[in-house]
């Protein structure tokens, strides 16, 4: 029978699917529970193993201003490196990656999570210690352009406009100016950057420009929104695969503390991996993504294109 509000079917079944989603949650969360309650408890790692670390830990993520937003997509991850390093993490938002830095120069905050430009900036004025980075498959820049464009190459670019969305964007504008950098051309003498503070592919879809650069996923995501095909939106460039997002440590602290710190959260990937997981904003973003060893020189090619845009402020 129909409800009043002729609701009847429709209603019954989104609360069964409602039900369903808060009844997998939930599984995934006791699961997760039980596995870091393990850590704390029977498998013998954490803070009890190095009396010398701290028993508290101020931690930022560099793209995230908000404390409200940080508590909903990075909580999960939070709560499962607390148990694994038995210590208390203290999440605090910063208003940029140069606020970051200089938290992390001051001792405001001990820990950030950065994406590769936000890294190179931040070692840059702060000297912080690169501990892991988390890296993603299939990571990388892509430029399209409209079918009906007449550009097939990179070379056709010469003196055209391309949306790179917003200054200092890994992907979109670092990444796109480091693909068109290789196929020989020069930004501002060769071709113009425009931005649209947007991921999107609006601008191109209105002929505001004539290519976009964007991570894969993104320009993705932007084709299934449109109801549109990679026909009507070729890719005619790409970049290498992308450096990781990577975590850093104050510099305040001792070899001790961070090969510690280094230690346990190589040794826990798949648990700190779930934690991410746990938050839908994330879940997409970082699938199939993987924790190694972190490397300064890996981000030497961001530091190139910081060069060729003429912004040696950001080189260490």
């Amino acid at each position: 029978m129909r409800s009043p509000t002729g609701e009847g079917p429709v209603r019954d079944r989104q609360i069964i699917q409602t039900s369903k989603a808060m009844k997998r949650r939930n599984f995934f969360e006791y699961s997760l529970l039980f596995a870091v309650g393990c850590i704390a408890t029977n498998c013998g790692r954490g803070n009890s193993g190095n009396r010398n670390f701290p028993t508290l830990l101020r931690f930022t993520v560099t793209d995230v201003r908000t404390t409200e937003e940080l508590e909903r997509d990075y909580g999960p991850f939070r709560d499962v490196l607390q148990e694994i390093l038995q210590t208390t993490i203290e999440l605090v938002p910063v208003n940029s990656q140069l606020a970051a830095a200089s938290a992390l120069q001051a001792g405001q905050i001990d820990l950030a999570w950065a994406g590769p430009s936000e890294y190179v900036a931040i070692r840059a004025r702060s000297q912080a210690i690169p501990i892991v980075s988390l890296n993603r498959p299939n990571y990388y820049t892509t430029i399209s352009v409209r079918a009906d464009s007449g550009i097939t190459s990179l070379e056709d670019l010469q003196g055209k406009k391309i949306d790179m969305e917003e200054v200092g964007a890994n992907t979109a504008h670092l990444g796109g100016v480091k693909v068109l950098l290789d196929a020989g051309l020069q930004p501002a003498k060769d071709f113009h950057i425009v931005m649209s503070a947007q991921e999107t592919i609006g601008w191109l879809r209105d002929g505001k420009v004539d290519a976009w650069s964007s991570a894969l996923h993104t320009y993705q995501a932007e084709i299934v929104k449109e109801g549109a095909s990679e026909a009507d939106y070729p890719i005619i460039g790409r970049g290498d695969n992308f450096p990781g997002d990577i975590f850093v440590l104050g510099s305040k602290f001792s070899p001790e503390v961070v090969e510690y710190l280094q230690a346990q959260m190589l040794a826990n990937t798949d648990l700190l991996l779930q934690g991410i997981q746990a938050a839908p904003a994330l879940t997409t973003k970082f699938q199939d993504a993987s924790f190694a060893l972190a490397s300064d020189r890996d981000y030497d090619s961001i530091r190139e294109v910081y060069r060729a845009l003429g912004q040696d402020n950001y080189l260490p």
